[in-house]
């Protein structure tokens, strides 16, 4: 034998191919008889489950197997809610159990126990957010319980503008989400509770105007929190920063909350501060048409000269100095033109009916400037035919 046999290989290439055809097709066959044979064992086990040993595991795998198949299609297979939406409610206290009771009670699960394993195999069970979950359109058991893991609860994009008193916030509170307005004003005002959880007297003038993203079905003392939390994270540097005018931060939103009450322009807002910081500076009393307003119970309308009478330490026409507390809930630009107002030696403003203001150093030019946009309403009111 020479060396070029030596090498030459004992199998052609299409031998290879050939003999890995019949290993598949061998493979192949052998797949359904395995299939036959296992399901042949599971019958006999069946039917003479105690005979012997071998049949009991064979029972107990045919039970395995009929759970699992039973698990898949509750949990996989969808139902059709077409249109209707249904939601379930998931309260702070809820247990897993509870949710999976008024899921099954809402016909959108077919097995409390079999959703409950699942859930508490991945963890799902200990990590639910309170809230309320709508379901409409093809959902299976899993779609709900990725729907409950990823905290897809329904919310409400809701703002609370700048100057809203806690009566005007309860008010939005109630009209979009339901929230009992009497208990939210309660709360507000219970010294115990705002000072146990916020130390602070009440909580006119600390919930913080904003849009807040609330989950529908918030609880008062949630909103509550969430606010205070808005108000302490956007005024950190600012209230807590050196005092103007020996202002401490309280009275610092105290003013801020007149300001914010008497413009409807920031540009206009520390040239308002200014009025009333001189006023304090030299003793004079502040007469701030809205502190009245407050006195009165949140009325805004246009004062009588009876009105600057009322028995209020919210009275600034007869109480020298700031009002013991906020009148509303005033937004960042007033609380900056609070601390720092515009150097000026202005003591007097008047609207000018037109949502802006003249302002004025002397008693003499306030009136005159109070002439003026008298005289120039009844023009302006009489061009208009009214």
């Amino acid at each position: 034998m020479n060396e070029n046999d030596k090498n030459k290989s004992p199998f052609h290439f299409y031998e290879y191919i050939l003999y890995g055809i019949a290993t598949i097709a061998v493979f192949l066959l052998a797949i359904p008889l395995f299939i036959l044979k296992f399901l042949s064992f599971l019958g006999d086990s069946a039917s003479a489950p105690l005979k012997s040993a071998k049949n009991i595991v064979g029972v107990i795998i045919l039970l395995i197997i009929l759970v699992a198949l039973y698990s898949f299609y509750v949990m996989f297979m969808p139902i059709d809610l077409g249109t209707e939406t249904k939601s379930i409610m998931v309260d702070q206290a809820d247990q897993f159990r509870m949710v999976s009771s008024k899921l099954g009670k809402a016909g959108l699960i077919g097995n409390e126990y079999i959703f409950r394993a699942i859930a508490v195999v991945k963890g799902i069970d200990k990590n639910i957010l309170p809230g309320r979950y709508d379901f409409k359109g093809k959902i299976s058991a899993y779609d709900i319980l990725i729907k409950l893991k990823m905290h897809d609860i329904a919310t409400a994009l809701l703002t609370i503008p700048e100057g809203a008193t806690i009566y005007k916030i309860a008010s939005i509170l109630s009209k979009y989400l339901g929230i009992d307005s009497s208990e939210f004003i309660a709360r507000s005002l219970d010294t115990q509770f705002t000072l146990g959880s916020y130390n602070l007297q009440g909580l006119e003038g600390y919930l913080f105007p904003e849009t807040y993203l609330f989950w529908i079905g918030i609880k008062t003392d949630g909103i509550i929190n969430m606010m205070i939390e808005e108000f302490r994270r956007k005024t950190v540097g600012t209230l807590d920063s050196c005092p103007i005018n020996n202002l401490k931060a309280k009275e610092v939103l105290v003013l801020a909350s007149i300001i914010e009450a008497e413009a409807l322009f920031e540009d206009e807002m520390p040239l308002i501060s200014s009025v009333y910081h001189n006023r304090l500076r030299i003793g004079m009393i502040l007469q701030a048409d809205p502190t009245i307003n407050y006195a009165l119970g949140g009325i805004f309308r246009p004062l009588k000269y009876s009105d600057l009478k009322i028995n209020s330490p919210y009275n600034t026409y007869l109480i020298k100095g700031l009002p013991p507390g906020p009148i509303n809930s005033p937004g960042i630009e007033a609380i900056k033109a609070a601390q720092y107002p515009a150097k000026t030696d202005f003591l007097y403003f008047v609207a000018d009916g037109m949502g802006r203001h003249k302002f004025s150093k002397t008693l003499e030019e306030h009136n005159r400037a109070k002439r003026l946009v008298k005289s120039t309403r009844k023009i302006s009111a009489k061009n208009q035919g009214i």
